[in-house]
Order: C-alpha cells, then structure tokens, then sequence
C-alpha cells in the first residue's frame, strides 16, 4: 500500500515527509499554479525534498498526444528521478500513453471517472490509474465502487497497472478505498494528518504521562531514572 502526498507546496512536503512514510509526491496544473512559482524550479525543489527514489506525479498540459509527448521528454530531461507522467484518459491522452510507455516512460493515467476509462488506460500501458472517488460521488456516482470495480478487473485479466485513488473528502473514503484494495492513495496534509488522529490516543498518552510524573518526576525520561 502507497501514500502518497497530493501537493505542490514545498512546507508542507517537508513537514509531511519528515514524519510521516511517505512514498511519493502528486501534483497537477491546478495544484502547481496555487503556489505561484516557477514550473520547473517547483518540481525540483519537490524532487530535493523527498529525493531520487519517491515518486513525483507530474501531469502535462497539452490537449494533443504530439504535445504530450514532448512535454514528457522535456519533463523527464529536467526532473529526472522516479517520475510518473500524468496523462489525462482521453483519445489523444490514449494515444500518447502507448508511445510513451514503449519508450520506458512511466505513466499515470489522470481524471478518470469508470472503471472502463482505467481498462483503456492500462492496456494503453498505465503503471497507475487515478480514478476521482469523491468527483464522482459529487456527480451522483459512487466512487468506492469505481475504485473496487477496477481492482477486480485488474484481477481477472491479471493487469500489472495499479489504482492509485484520489480526490477525497475524508478519512473514511481512503479507509474504504484501502479495504476495496487500491494500490496506493494520494491525499492532502490534513487528511494524511488525519489517518493517525484519534483522541483517545492523546489521552492515553497524556494519562501514561501523568502516572509516570507521579513516581518518577516531572520531565524525566526512561533513560534518565
């Protein structure tokens, strides 16, 4: 199972690396245009940050396959690293996957809504495929499923690709998404936060705390007594 980073922002990314396990990092052109940075000095100030090894999720821009391709050579010759190129599922989005991955390129294919959508993506060869759990439910749809009807499709046919869940609201989708058997999940700092959070940890540890001060002192640790 992945957790991966759904930000362009490089405090965040720091923190969260720091702490927490970490696999990787995604971006999109909405995400990256918040921080109001330069392109490419963003992407390599995320590829400082999490290193050589994580993967980075960058997605193109151009709305024809020819101008896909070129903005992933150039992306791969300037980032380098553990890229994944992001490649939305349309026709020309299709037919850029195939050319890119004969070539060795690593693809993730972006903004999908069916479980069809993720068949055509993996066959076009897509490492990983992002279906929008909760766009979907937003549009009356029922995100998990989608995610859940993937994965099995992966299993009949035995298809390498992977889903790599995105767009949630809360902690319950991801845990959903997780039992349905996404592969990996990308979410925001508040939710990754939000996975460990639960208040009776805080108070077990603050009574732990309270005991251990009783006998031993205030500020005192076990290697200290």
């Amino acid at each position: 199972m992945l957790i991966l980073l759904d930000t362009a922002n490089i405090e965040s990314i720091k923190n969260i690396n720091d702490i927490y396990p970490l696999d990787g990092v995604t971006t999109n052109p909405t995400i990256i245009s918040k921080e109001k940075k330069d392109f490419i000095g963003i992407l390599r100030e995320i590829r400082n940050v999490i290193g050589e090894e994580k993967m980075l999720h960058v997605q193109v821009i151009g709305s024809k396959a020819e101008d896909m391709i070129e903005e992933a050579v150039y992306l791969n010759e300037k980032i380098g690293g553990n890229l994944y190129i992001k490649i939305p599922v349309t026709e020309q989005g299709i037919k850029a996957m195939k050319k890119l991955s004969k070539e060795g390129y690593k693809i993730t294919a972006t903004a999908i809504f069916t479980a069809q959508q993720a068949l055509m993506a993996a066959k076009a060869g897509a490492e990983f495929v992002a279906p929008y759990v909760n766009r979907i439910d937003n549009l009356m749809g029922d995100g998990i499923k989608v995610v859940s009807d993937i994965v099995n499709i992966f299993e009949i046919y035995n298809i390498n690709s992977k889903v790599l869940a995105a767009s949630f609201k809360n902690t319950e989708q991801i845990h959903n998404a997780c039992l349905k058997g996404a592969h990996s999940v990308t979410v925001n700092e508040d939710l990754i936060k939000q996975l460990i959070y639960h208040p009776l940890t805080d108070l077990s540890v603050d009574n732990f705390v309270k005991d251990w001060e009783n006998q031993y002192g205030k500020n005192t640790k076990t290697n200290e007594v």
